[in-house]
């Protein structure tokens, strides 16, 4: 019986697990997390604005585990051991014939005064800070922008922060409190969201004009203060800053043996094999893939990622050469509580589609959908 280890319960985790109890009935797979549940992260859009409570996005595991016989395992990794045949947590060692690294990323919070600003999607918490101080408010400037990291062009995460600009915006309009608040997007891209190419640029950029809102944009970061944002381009007032930085690898990969690129994540080829270790592999926004350099570090990708990583180890074990890649392509609606922009992107087309009433109900109906497999 074939062991194998998955670290992570988000969306690259989930589906590798799935994957491989599909391939392989007989295989002894163990999941890795700090707790048995699943955070749905591109729903933290709606708890500013009261379309989702926060128990709405966290989904108890349970029951998946029971019906897909995958042990749990408490904690969280630490180290890895034997050339990865070892996974070392703070609640014990596990062996393994094969392991899957799927526990996401994390921001990279050097810039000076960042205590002072809201990362929307380091989770529940930092969305309910934004729901309770946009409450608070009477007035004032609210600033929101992005950065990536200079090292890894694909380690960003801008979308959800657009959908948050356009989000807060109509929130404001519907309580009819707007004309009392200003405004700012704020990045250090001259062309935000251009990984989503061309045409979405153009469209964001006039959604703003539209909605009244000002841009700060092609001016490398330097800080923030308690009610400012500091760019060499200039300084700004701001009484609520909600900044998305680049990202980067795990800390506990500095305990490990696992190849990293130079922005700090695991190294991987296009079967999502980790570079030089055996029946190792990565998937979603823990590791560094070839491809474009608008390859996006979102749930769809990762879910891709990981159907690749799980049938390639599958093949690893079963004796058989890896083969399956995954396709690059970008799917997403910009969302704004009410409406939303359909955007998809592959190596030979860019689609944008102009926001309608319709694509918001889609984004809730695929909620809805993803979310069943797991309930």
């Amino acid at each position: 019986m074939h062991k194998v280890t998955i670290v992570g319960a988000g969306f690259a985790a989930l589906t590798a697990a799935r994957k491989l109890r599909k391939l392989n009935p007989q295989a002894q797979i163990t999941l890795v997390s700090p707790r048995p549940e699943f955070i749905y992260l591109p729903s933290l859009i709606w708890i500013p604005s009261g379309l989702r409570q926060p128990d709405d996005l966290v989904v108890p595991l349970k029951n998946f585990f029971r019906k897909h016989r995958i042990d749990h395992h408490p904690g969280s990794a630490a180290a890895l051991k034997d050339g990865g045949r070892t996974l070392v947590t703070d609640n014990g060692e596990i062996a393994n014939d094969g392991l899957i690294i799927a526990s996401g990323g994390r921001f990279i919070k050097k810039l000076p005064g960042i205590e002072h600003v809201i990362t929307p999607c380091e989770g529940i918490p930092a969305a309910v800070a934004i729901r309770d101080r946009l409450a608070a408010m009477e007035s004032g400037t609210i600033a929101l922008g992005f950065a990536g990291n200079p090292k890894e062009p694909t380690a960003m995460r801008g979308g959800p922060m657009f959908e948050f600009l356009f989000g807060i915006d109509s929130l404001l309009r519907k309580q009819n409190r707007r004309d009392r608040f200003k405004l700012i997007f704020f990045s250090p891209a001259p062309s935000p969201g251009n990984r989503l190419g061309p045409k979405a640029v153009e469209g964001l950029l006039k959604e703003m004009r539209k909605r009244d809102i000002e841009t700060h944009l092609g001016h490398k970061m330097k800080g923030f203060t308690e009610k400012s944002v500091i760019t060499e381009g200039g300084e700004f007032a701001s009484d609520l800053t909600l900044f998305m930085p680049g990202m980067t690898g795990n800390v506990w990969f500095d305990d490990t043996e696992l190849p990293r690129s130079e922005g700090g994540l695991v190294r991987a080829d296009g079967q999502c094999r980790v570079e030089g270790m055996e029946r190792v592999y990565v998937a979603g926004d823990s590791g560094s893939f070839p491809g474009p350099d608008w390859m996006p570090k979102q749930a769809h990708m990762a879910d891709l990622q990981a159907a690749a990583a799980a049938a390639n180890l599958n093949a690893e074990l079963n004796g058989a050469s890896p083969s399956e890649s995954f396709k690059v392509e970008l799917m997403c609606i910009v969302d704004s509580n009410d409406s939303g922009m359909l955007v998809a992107r592959t190596p030979t087309r860019n689609i944008v589609a102009p926001s309608l009433r319709l694509f918001h109900w889609t984004k809730r109906f695929f909620e809805w959908w993803y979310l069943r497999a797991y309930r």
